[in-house]
């Protein structure tokens, strides 16, 4: 007798379960109808709706795709794709030790994170030709050799916003 007792009260919690379960608590009210001849009629429940005239319809989301907050303006669609090929890889762009490809949607990207190599810049120029016969290299003089405008302020060790004969033969020898 128990045993029935105990197999009917969980027969009825299953069942009390399950019709709790399909019972959806937000279900939004149903609007109400606006006065006929004001409005063309909706289209029947379950059925597509049309696209508004000035857009094409959007497409639906995937499915693993994050839900707005409610109460928060919907996302922006994603930009539309296009059948183009993706663009030629830049001159030099290979894919060396500081670098990594992967695929997308759009095709390979190559990631370089390593800094560009300096152009050959040849030797160094003559101290006398830089400070134009002066007795000082300025940072506006040093802008004609790349090399050194980039290393201005390590080549002007006492920072005096100049470069002297000395402390351009040390520069040099760094």
């Amino acid at each position: 007798m128990k045993a029935t007792a105990l197999t009917v009260l969980a027969g009825s919690l299953l069942f009390a379960g399950a019709v709790m379960a399909q019972a959806d608590p937000q279900v939004p009210p149903q609007p109400i109808p606006p006065p006929p001849g004001s409005q063309p009629l909706p289209p029947p429940p379950g059925a597509p709706l049309p696209p508004p005239s000035s857009q094409q319809p959007l497409p639906p989301p995937p499915p693993d795709a994050p839900l707005p907050p409610s109460g928060s303006q919907p996302m922006p669609p994603p930009p539309p794709a296009t059948d183009s090929p993706p663009p030629p890889p830049m001159p030099g762009a290979t894919a060396g030790a500081g670098s990594k490809s992967m695929n997308t949607p759009r095709g390979e990207v190559t990631v370089n994170n390593a800094a560009n190599p300096q152009p050959p810049t040849g030797p160094a120029p003559d101290f006398a030709q830089l400070a134009q016969n002066g007795r000082f290299i300025t940072e506006a003089q040093a802008s004609a050799y790349p090399m050194l405008a980039n290393d201005f302020q390590y080549a002007d060790s006492n920072r005096d916003g100049r470069i002297s004969k000395a402390e351009y033969t040390r520069w040099l020898g760094h």
